[in-house]
């Protein structure tokens, strides 16, 4: 690929709405294509590396930075994921992986799954998909240090199970900090206790 402009078919001018539009639309011809996996991830990956290379130039920006311990080493499947969800842009990040294909499917997918789902607060569904990821992936650092650094602020919060007097409490419950003021499983009354 010697021009990425040329590659995605866009005007040096083009807005980061014509770029993603023809990313889209390109991603869809590769993917319908019949041709071999291999050859469609290759394919995928010059697009990605010609996607991302516009919307550096656009943007006067570097590759994505990696989660906050900065443990990305460059190297990524869905680099134009990474970019969406370094600029906050977690829905259109979603979309682009609900749209990847199940032979695609990688640690890395799950990896960046969980990202969206933890910035979006779901942290059981982020906990997960950083569990699958590591499992797919276990000597990946960027994958082992976001499950850890979950995994750590749990014990000190949302995932650990609080008991009453009559045994567990509901998920509900074992998700807040005060349980007691919330569910009658704990022996609360909905009375606020703090």
């Amino acid at each position: 690929m010697n021009n990425p402009y040329e590659y995605l078919g866009v005007s040096r001018n083009a807005t980061e709405k014509d770029i993603m539009d023809a990313y889209r639309r390109i991603a869809g011809e590769i993917t319908n294509a019949n041709i071999p996996d291999s050859e469609k991830t290759q394919r995928m990956n010059e697009l990605n590396n010609a996607y991302d290379t516009i919307l550096n130039d656009l943007r006067g920006t570097t590759n994505y930075a990696g989660n906050q311990n900065n443990n990305y080493n460059g190297n990524s499947q869905f680099s134009d994921v990474r970019q969406c969800i370094n600029s906050g842009r977690l829905d259109d990040a979603e979309t682009i992986l609900n749209g990847v294909p199940s032979y695609m499917i990688s640690a890395e997918w799950h990896y960046l799954k969980g990202v969206i789902h933890q910035r979006r607060g779901w942290l059981n569904e982020a906990y997960n998909c950083y569990q699958t990821a590591c499992s797919m992936d276990p000597y990946n650092q960027e994958y082992k240090a976001a499950f850890n650094s979950l995994n750590n602020n749990a014990n000190g919060g949302y995932r650990t199970t609080r008991k009453s007097s009559d045994g567990d409490v509901c998920n509900i419950c074992s998700g807040l900090l005060c349980a007691d003021c919330c569910c009658e499983c704990c022996g609360g009354d909905l009375i606020p206790c703090c």
